[in-house]
């Protein structure tokens, strides 16, 4: 798809979510819309993938308007579907059953069919638990069908499901959803999202231009740049990684195979969900990346407080996007912290150098750390700490 395409598209369903969501806040709406485009990725890779390993037995559809070949194909073969489903997790690394397929669900939009909420929270729970090896739990823990802004009563919230189900169905049919292009759009419907809730988009993500600069210093070869790009990344860690947008333009940069595998960590659950949706709507793999809900200052990732020198982690790359002059409130124990204890703790009202800290302590000895910062992060004093110096 080419990129006036994919700006069409973000337009399209921008459109769409500035019609439908009424009165409901910006920040609500879109928990709602990321989620159904996320199915859709899901959906379209999971049955052309199946198509593939089908063959000839894939079910033509035609003749069967509303219905998916899939749920044609299980029903017609129910001895089989087991052995189907670990082929596919094989394959594309999660399952997910016909009955909650986005064409199924779309289906029951199309028709106003008066399940589809409860049908939809079947599902998103099978993704969360069942659908991957490694469960997604609470990946749609902000995605309330039940709430009260959908509508007062379970008719009016399905009523209210069905028609912005169906709208950005109907949205999507004239757009390939190839390569990028459904988690192209999710970025830019992040961003939309950011500025009509009156928030600065970089709490979800960094700006490309900003994000291109970074992760192009992280992968060019450290020991003599002018040989351009490194050939391999071990692993990368974004340690403020909002919706996972710079991790996933290192990982452009390196190519699908040029990195071992993707680390991110962040505080707010809801940034939280939607880089673990990031990331696999750009196709990285379940196994390909970890993403850790938690706060980074106070250091609570287990992965990354091993005491054990030989087991420890460090990252050939380390890039992040910090809150800029984050105030935090930070423990007296934390001045022994391993991170910080030769270096002085950051003041009260900007936590910036921490974070720098943190990010320099995980790094190898020959990797490269791209962080935006702000002026003078160097030489502030905090408390009875004297500022630090380069």
């Amino acid at each position: 798809m080419t990129e006036q395409n994919q700006k069409q598209l973000g337009a399209v369903l921008w459109s769409i979510a500035d019609t439908l969501r009424g009165a409901m806040d910006a920040d609500d709406f879109r928990d709602y819309m990321l989620a159904f485009l996320f199915l859709r990725y899901l959906s379209d890779n999971y049955e052309a993938a199946a198509k593939k390993e089908l063959g000839n037995e894939y079910p033509d559809a035609s003749t069967q308007p509303g219905v998916t070949p899939l749920r044609i194909w299980y029903a017609a073969n129910q001895d089989d579907v087991p052995d189907f489903e670990k082929l596919m997790r094989r394959r594309v690394h999660y399952v997910i059953k016909p009955e909650y397929l986005w064409g199924s669900i779309a289906e029951m939009a199309r028709t106003q069919d008066g399940e589809l909420l409860n049908t939809l929270q079947d599902g998103f729970k099978y993704i969360e638990n069942e659908s991957f090896d490694s469960a997604f739990q609470g990946l749609f823990s902000e995605i309330n069908l039940t709430s009260e802004k959908l509508g007062k009563r379970y008719a009016e919230r399905n009523e209210k499901l069905c028609d912005i189900i169906k709208k950005i169905a109907e949205g999507l049919s004239n757009f390939s959803s190839e390569g990028d292009t459904l988690g192209d759009a999710y970025e830019y419907l992040i961003d939309k999202f950011a500025a009509g809730s009156g928030k600065k988009a970089g709490e979800f993500y960094t700006p490309y231009e900003i994000s291109s600069i970074l992760s192009e210093i992280v992968t060019l070869d450290s020991q003599d740049p002018s040989t351009g790009p490194k050939k391999h990344l071990a692993s990368v860690l974004d340690f403020a990684c909002g919706s996972g947008s710079l991790l996933l333009n290192v990982r452009r940069r390196m190519g699908a195979q040029g990195i071992g595998k993707i680390y991110g960590q962040e505080k707010n659950v809801t940034t939280y969900n939607l880089a673990r949706m990031n990331m696999l709507l750009h196709g990285v793999k379940d196994s390909e990346f970890e993403i850790f809900h938690g706060d980074t200052l106070t250091n609570d990732w287990d992965m990354l407080r091993e005491t054990n020198p030989a087991k420890k982690p460090y990252f050939d790359a380390v890039v992040a996007n910090p809150p800029f002059s984050y105030r935090w409130n930070p423990a007296e124990a934390l001045g022994e912290d391993v991170r910080f204890k030769n270096y002085g703790l950051a003041p009260k009202s900007a936590a910036d150098f921490a974070f720098l800290l943190h990010g320099f302590h995980y790094l190898k000895r020959e990797g490269t750390m791209a962080v935006i910062l702000p002026h003078g992060v160097l030489f502030r004093g905090g408390g009875t700490h004297p500022p630090q110096t380069a």
